[in-house]
């Protein structure tokens, strides 16, 4: 069911609005003017974000990221790699008890907690030899 909707607007608005009509493949300027307001409708209300980008900037974007995710991968598998060969290097020539390891274990975890990650050798050594 259609409604009539009596509008007013400026000469300017009315000439982009025949000028943008071809373009946007429409029949007649009302089919203009209602796609403009479902689309500025969805902007505000904010939902799928994604639908009122170009199609072309949402697979550039899309492509971005998947890109820098499968780089972040890349680079968290080459990190473990050497992670467990200092590990084995390290457990090769030291003893050290099961109930020292748990311990040093719950203390890494809350200091990797308590520092967002930002963990350095310098610190490590500085708790090693009695600091805190």
């Amino acid at each position: 069911m259609s409604i009539w909707l009596a509008l007013r607007i400026s000469p300017e608005t009315q000439q982009l609005v025949k000028e943008m009509c071809p373009r946007d493949n429409c029949r007649t300027q009302n089919e203009f003017i209602e796609r403009a307001i479902r689309f500025y409708a969805g902007y505000v209300s904010g939902q799928e974000a994604t639908a009122y980008l170009p199609p072309a900037l949402a697979s550039v974007l899309r492509g971005t990221v998947q890109d820098t995710e499968n780089r972040i991968c890349r680079l968290l598998f080459k990190l473990a790699v050497e992670l467990d060969m200092v590990m084995n290097v390290l457990a090769a020539g030291m003893e050290i008890s099961d109930d020292a390891l748990r311990s040093l274990r719950g203390r890494c975890v809350q200091n990797v907690k308590k520092t967002s990650g930002s963990v350095t050798l310098d610190k490590a050594v500085e708790y090693q030899r009695g600091g805190v």
